[in-house]
This record gives structure tokens, sequence and C-alpha cells, in this order.
């Protein structure tokens, strides 16, 4: 395990809250601080070439107005700060994809804000913050 936080954000208040959190935690204890905005996605078995194409067209412009819009900003802020940063934006489920990212950064903690982008959906089906707390291979710590 590395002096690493992964800091999951999805540009909501909460998320900035946790960025907040991540750049005193980082400060205090020197760590890097890794930033990761996963956009959900699940993959289809069955689909036409054509479907394919349009598919992967969406995904890469989601990846684009995911690093623009909420990665790139947050780590201008670390930068400021004197953090040492890097992001990362991929698609998958949330909670399981920011497991397999602090897995592979040997992240020490993960930090989430309590409340992201979907709070209506996540009462229906749960939060990530839920699933992400129950199946983290380390510590959370979820900002108010």
């Amino acid at each position: 395990m590395k002096n690493v936080v992964l800091l999951a954000v999805d540009g909501s208040e909460g998320s900035d809250r946790a960025l907040t959190h991540a750049m005193n935690r980082a400060k205090t204890g020197g760590a890097k601080v890794v930033v990761a905005y996963v956009i959900e996605w699940s993959p289809y078995s069955f689909n036409t070439p054509e479907e394919n194409a349009e598919r992967h067209n969406r995904r890469e412009s989601e990846i684009v107005r995911a690093n623009s819009g909420v990665v790139v900003p947050a780590l201008a802020k670390l930068a400021e700060a004197g953090i040492e940063a890097e992001g990362i934006v991929r698609h998958g489920k949330p909670a399981e994809t920011l497991c397999a990212i602090a897995e592979e950064c040997e992240a020490a903690q993960i930090v989430i804000g309590r409340r992201g982008q979907n709070g209506v959906k996540a009462m229906i089906f749960g939060s990530v913050v839920g699933n992400l707390v129950q199946a983290a291979p380390v510590p959370v710590v979820v900002v108010p």
C-alpha cells in the first residue's frame, strides 16, 4: 500500500467537498491523489456493427466531457496546492471500478462525497457510496 488517496469525483457539490477533504489529507500526510471519474456503463452483447460504432463514439465523447468538466479542474486545484496528482476516467459499474482502481494504484484510502449526481436513482437502486463501503479493499472516507 502506498501513500495514495483515491478521490472519486462526479462534478457534484459532494464531490467538491470530497476534493477539499482529500486536499487537506494529502497536504497533511504528503500523499498523492488519484482523481477518478467513473462513467456508468454496461456492455451490450448483441449489437449491430453500426450500434457498436455509435456507442464507441458516444463513449469517447463522454470521456472527453468527464476529463474537461470534472477531472482536469480537480487536478488544477490539486496542482495549485502543490499536491502530486493524476486523473483517471473509466467506464464501468462505479463501485466495482473504483475498487479496481484502488487496487491498481495501491491506494491507502478512498475519499468520496456522500451524495453525488444521481440522488433519485440511488434511492431506488442503492448508492455508489453504500456499495463502495461494503466492497472496498481499503478504508472509505465518506464526506458529508
